[in-house]
């Protein structure tokens, strides 16, 4: 029976997320991650190249994932800082992937080229909404889309009743910080 490649990457790209939220980088072993995906070893470096290339790659797609349900715009950051922390409710292997991916390949994510054009892309629209006075220009674009996605990602499993709360608390502080 002939192998689907597409379909085996989509297998071991689905374990190794679910690998990498539990265990991160460091503790993920690819043994694990071949026999949840049903995939042998040899497959998966020959496919990804290594476990830090396949951690890029799990990344990736979900950041591909988020820039399609997400969309930026500088015109309601309130919103946009709300819509990420209900991506993160929704994904929550998508933050615990960015947080192991930010303690174990420090840098590596602002590199991946997703993160790249769609940081220019952000970093280009903050920049105009402070130079038309329509966002507060105290903080650099830089700093402020940092501190807009780390509030985003404050999700850190809050009770099911609190969820409402720590959403409007993530909008309220985005708004304040950039009302001019």
């Amino acid at each position: 029976m002939p192998r689907d490649s597409t379909a085996t990457r989509a297998r071991i790209l689905d374990a190794a997320t679910a690998e990498f939220a539990a265990y991160g980088l460091a503790g993920a072993r690819v043994d694990r991650l071949a026999e949840r995906a049903g995939a042998n070893k040899q497959l998966i470096y020959a496919y990804f190249g290594g476990k830090e290339k396949l951690f890029d790659a799990t990344l990736e797609r979900h950041i591909e994932q988020l820039l399609d349900a997400v969309p930026f715009t500088a015109d309601d950051l309130p919103g946009y800082a709300a819509a990420l922390f209900d991506f993160g409710v929704a994904h929550p292997e998508l933050v615990r992937l960015l947080r192991w991916h930010t303690l174990e390949r420090p840098g590596e994510l602002a590199r991946l080229e997703q993160t790249m054009g769609s940081t220019a892309r952000k970093l280009a629209a903050l920049a105009q909404a402070q130079e038309a006075g329509k966002v507060d220009a105290t903080l650099p674009p830089a700093e402020l889309l940092a501190v807009i996605v780390s509030l985003a990602q404050a999700v850190d499993d809050p009770a099911p009743a609190a969820l409402a709360v720590r959403r409007e608390t993530v909008a309220t502080t985005v708004r304040r910080l950039v009302t001019p």
